[in-house]
Parts: structure tokens; sequence; C-alpha cells
């Protein structure tokens, strides 16, 4: 196993890749999302790379446009199709023993994957997807306003000891108390627009699909709240965060991507 830094080209513009090789004729495309550079956050995806091409699968890491090494205008994950498409050409040129490809996205990455219907790809897991349509606000006041987000952390809340003695010595705010107690009772919201839209993509891919979910992360619950909870593709980390740093949920992942990855 070796790692090897690449470009390639985009609409005239040069891309930062990273190979990982390894023999496997399946191969895992790592999407980066929000702004994040390939390495990912703490460089868990370059260490995740490194693991699954340890166990035989090569993995191509990128930067989008305008995000990292890579040259022209970060246009958001709504305009990613395209570096998507690239990286997989890429992927295929400098490893030309892989026949399937398997893409890997967490948060608006998974979200980009699923408006491209999976962007050329042979099979999607696509994590903690973004729902929350910019017209709508920020992640807090999105998460805030999801009532199904609001009874998750206040049922985390009711689990930690130190969070049930504020609340009997009276440190808790009851008036802010009483609010989300109110937004946790009203009914969710309709689905975002860019639910539907995600929807739709998704719907027109026909691979293999695992949607992972960490249920500690707001952008996970919010994401539950737009979707059918009861999708069979649906797979949850209990008590994860974000990103999978704690190392039984990070193995977790990894299980995940190496379970679709083999025949």
């Amino acid at each position: 196993m070796s790692r090897l830094p690449h470009t390639f080209g985009c609409d005239g513009m040069m891309l930062a890749g990273t190979l990982d090789s390894a023999p496997g004729s399946t191969g895992l495309l790592i999407v980066s999302g929000g702004n994040e550079i390939r390495a990912g956050a703490f460089g868990g995806q370059a260490n995740i790379a490194a693991r699954i091409a340890a166990a035989g699968f090569p993995v191509f890491r990128f930067d989008r446009r305008g995000v990292g090494d890579s040259e022209g205008e970060n246009r958001g994950f709504r305009h990613s199709a395209k570096d998507i498409a690239c990286a997989i050409d890429a992927f295929r040129t400098l490893a030309p023993q892989v026949g399937r490809v398997v893409a890997f996205g967490n948060c608006d990455a998974a979200s980009a994957l699923m408006l491209a219907s999976g962007a050329g790809c042979d099979g999607l897991v696509l994590s903690n997807p973004w729902t929350i349509a910019q017209e709508e606000g920020g992640e807090d006041k999105a998460a805030a306003q999801a009532p199904a987000a609001i009874r998750a952390r206040y049922a985390e809340k009711l689990k930690n000891p130190r969070e049930i003695m504020r609340l009997a010595s009276g440190g808790v705010n009851f008036g802010k108390l009483t609010r989300g107690m109110i937004q946790a009772l009203r009914p969710p919201p309709p689905p975002s627009s860019l639910a539907q839209e995600m929807a739709a993509g998704l719907a027109g891919f026909g691979g293999e699909v695992r949607i992972i979910l960490a249920t500690a992360d707001r952008t996970a619950q919010v994401f539950e709240a737009a979707w059918d909870r009861h999708d069979p593709r649906i797979r949850r980390c209990e008590g994860a965060g974000h990103a999978y740093v704690e190392p039984e949920h990070r193995a977790w992942l990894e299980a995940q991507l190496l379970e679709i990855l083999r025949p």
C-alpha cells in the first residue's frame, strides 16, 4: 500500500487528489463535506483511507474546486457534481483495476451525491445528509426549529446525572426550558425543498445505498425529521457525533464502509 498525491483537470481547473493504493477491484471515493479539505476533520478521512486501503480496497480523496489545494471558485455542494465525476475518472485512471466505485460522503457531501443521483458511482454511503435549504437559515436555527432534534437533545440530557442535578438544584433557566418544551411538542415542519430534491435524485440511482446516521448529531436529527425514519437503508450509530471521532464510533463507520465494499 502507498499514498500518492495527484492532480487532475475539471473544467480547465486543476484539482488535488490523493490515492491510497490497494489491489482490490472495488474502490472507495471519499467526497468531503462543507469546505473541508480532503484530509477531513482532524485528519479523519486520511485515517479512514489508510485503514480501508490496508483492508485491500483503493481509496481516492479530493478537494473540490476552490477548496484546499484545488484551483477555481468554491460554488458549494450544489454545484459539485462535475468535480465528483472528474474525481471518479481520475480514480479509475490511477487504479485501472477498479471496476466498482462506492462513494462515501458526510453532511453536504452526502447531499451532493443524492442530488447528482450518485454521480456515476455504483454504491453510496450517505452519512448525516444535510437537508437544510439555504433560505431556511443556518444549522443551529434550523435544528432549534426541528422538534425531533429538540426531543433528542432533552433525551440525552436526561441520561446525564449532572443535568438532573442542575434541574433539581434550580440551575436551569426555566423560561428557556419551557420554550424548548413548547417547540418539542410542535408537529414536525414540512420537508425542505432541498430534502425533496435529494429524495428525487436518490430515486434515480439504481445501485446499493446505505444511509448512516450519528444519533447525537443535530444534522442527522434534522434529516431524520424530514425523511422516512423507517427507510430500510438507514443504519444508526448510537451516541455518535457528526464526525464519528470516538474510537468505537470510528470503528462502526469503517465496518459499514467495508461491508458495502466487500462482494
